[in-house]
């Protein structure tokens, strides 16, 4: 029994005892750590090299938006870790002489028929990706897409994040998105309609209307350029319309609408123009049966 027992033993004190196998497990060891330091030091050579090719292309003329250049810098920086990290990965299986042949053949086959049962997952990736990399629009934008409007909140790979001006969140998948209408990648411009009422003088009111025109971009910054005066617009039923432009910065061209509204309300108020208001005409048909009874009775009383 005590050989039975014995013989087990010695055969593993044996191999604990084997000077080979402490190299072997010390070389490996070696090898693994070696692989993690030139990975860490791949990954921080390789991101001062990202930013350094951001700030010399922020120096040449054709230079993308500071909010892309942020994303497009995360987005290398991301894809770097990973690709570095799956090969580093990679490398320590094999110095752990696991057979990683078979192990990337198989991971290939997993991720064919992932690609296949997940083309919408796919999908909404790659356009997530176009979407950064083209600067179709970027966060804080107010854009258009479908039938939703509103601020961009958060662009993903995956997802874009819209906030409606009510208050609602939109969860849009990148691959739905076909169109888009973006509304502040150029200016705006303002367009403003004014009714003078018929009995007042054209003329005298557009005179009023263009003086206060130019006095308004000292008051408001908001303003590229003078707003300008376009000219009669309509011949309506009770009034004269005429129309008057603004070219604002972007998104505030709806502030300049209402804002020209009000100043030219009380210009035209100040100098006594008339800006009409709905006027009705009442028909009443018995006053008139009345009146025509009185004046048949009126003839023949005189007959």
């Amino acid at each position: 029994m005590e050989k039975q027992i014995s013989g087990p033993l010695d055969t593993l004190y044996n191999k604990i005892t084997n000077e080979d196998l402490w190299v072997s497990i010390g070389v490996i060891a070696i090898k693994i750590v070696a692989i993690l330091l030139v990975a860490g030091l791949i990954i921080k050579i390789g991101k001062v090299a990202i930013r350094n090719i951001f700030k010399v292309r922020a120096k040449s003329p054709l230079r993308f938006t500071e909010r892309r250049e942020t994303t497009l810098l995360k987005l290398l920086e991301n894809v770097l870790v990973y690709v570095v990290y799956f090969i580093a990965v990679i490398m320590v299986l094999s110095a752990l002489t696991i057979n990683v042949t078979g192990l990337i053949a198989g991971a290939g086959i997993v991720g064919l028929a992932i690609g296949f049962g997940a083309q919408n997952l796919v999908r909404d990736i790659i356009t997530g990706f176009f979407i950064i990399f083209e600067d179709q629009f970027s966060v804080g934008d107010y854009v258009r897409i479908g039938t939703t409007e509103g601020t961009v909140e958060e662009i993903g790979l995956r997802t874009t994040k819209i906030k409606s001006w009510t208050g609602e969140l939109h969860i849009i998948p990148n691959g739905n998105i076909s169109e888009v209408t973006n509304f502040s990648l150029h200016n705006s411009v303002a367009v403003v309609d004014v009714g003078i009422a018929y009995e007042e003088d054209i003329a005298e009111a557009e005179t009023a209307i263009q003086e206060l025109l130019s006095r308004m971009p000292h008051k408001y910054e908001e303003l590229v350029q003078p707003p300008e005066l376009l000219g009669v617009q309509n011949l309506a039923a009770s009034e004269v319309t005429v129309r008057i432009v603004a070219e604002t910065l972007p998104m505030k061209h709806w502030y300049m609408a209402r804002q020209l509204r009000k100043e030219i309300k009380a210009e035209l108020d100040a100098r006594g123009i008339e800006i009409p208001f709905p006027r009705m005409v009442l028909y009443s048909r018995e006053e008139e049966h009345t009146e025509k009874h009185a004046h048949v009775k009126q003839r023949a009383d005189g007959e």
